[in-house]
């Protein structure tokens, strides 16, 4: 088992060597700001305080839409008090460097994008727009926030419910085939942060034909074969030793 002092130097020398890396982020990424994940011992969904069946479910939150509204409240108050980690910063260094070409999460917390990040791919959309679910009249976060907050569920001037930007289950991902063009235009595929439960974030990976680096805490759905590395490390403390190595300023 390599020491974390080895597993940094050898992600910096694949990145070093990479000229097309690209980036899969999953809630891990965001823990370490303070931000609970959903699966975790300690997430939203073991508090058992949500069903976790019906809160992104597109039929239930058109049957009753007061339920997701009341997890978003918590979630926003949660938002509210975070800012990115070094993981975050980290990989919009090396965007600004040119070693990483671009980050697709799987996260709707924007803080990639709070970060610096520019290219960032939202696998299942965010909170940052929302719009009418029938005159599709379009609403910033800005204008939803207070919404949210105040505890009654956000209706548009035409009286009918605004839904945030987010993909529920039964709807379809809208940026999944961008999402498996950059994985498998990559020469260097790096998974920070994702157990890969969730399809179908889950089978990016497979279209990633370069090398592939996993840096996660917890078991991860992968093939071990699949990887060129495989760290089992807290994340920040790891790129903080990545970022050394490449003397890359963060």
């Amino acid at each position: 088992m390599l020491t974390r002092k080895q597993a940094a130097a050898e992600l910096a020398g694949l990145l070093k060597a990479a000229r097309s890396a690209v980036a899969l982020s999953g809630a891990g990424c965001s823990t370490n700001a303070g931000l609970a994940d959903f699966r975790g011992d300690k997430g939203l969904y073991a508090s058992g305080k949500y069903d976790p069946q019906k809160i992104f479910d597109i039929d239930e939150f058109f049957k009753e839409p007061r339920y997701f509204y009341d997890f978003a409240r918590d979630f926003i108050e949660q938002l509210k008090k975070v800012k990115p980690t070094f993981t975050h910063a980290f990989l919009s260094a090396l965007e600004k460097t040119g070693q990483l070409k671009g980050v697709i999460t799987q996260n709707i917390d924007a803080l990639h994008q709070k970060a610096g990040s520019v290219n960032v791919v939202e696998l299942h959309g965010s909170f940052w727009t929302s719009r009418c679910v029938s005159c599709a009249r379009e609403y910033s976060y800005a204008q939803m926030e207070p919404r949210i907050l105040s505890a009654e569920v956000p209706r548009c001037s035409c009286g009918v419910v605004i839904k945030p930007d987010i993909v529920f289950y039964g709807e379809s991902v809208r940026r999944i085939g961008e999402s498996v063009k950059m994985a498998s235009e990559s020469d260097l595929f790096i998974i920070a942060g994702s157990s890969l439960e969730v399809y179908p974030a889950a089978a990016i990976p497979d279209s990633a034909y370069g090398k592939i680096a996993l840096v996660n805490k917890g078991p991860v759905n992968i093939r071990a074969e699949r990887l060129s590395l495989n760290v089992s490390d807290d994340l920040d403390d790891f790129f903080m030793a990545v970022a050394e190595e490449l003397s890359l300023s963060v």
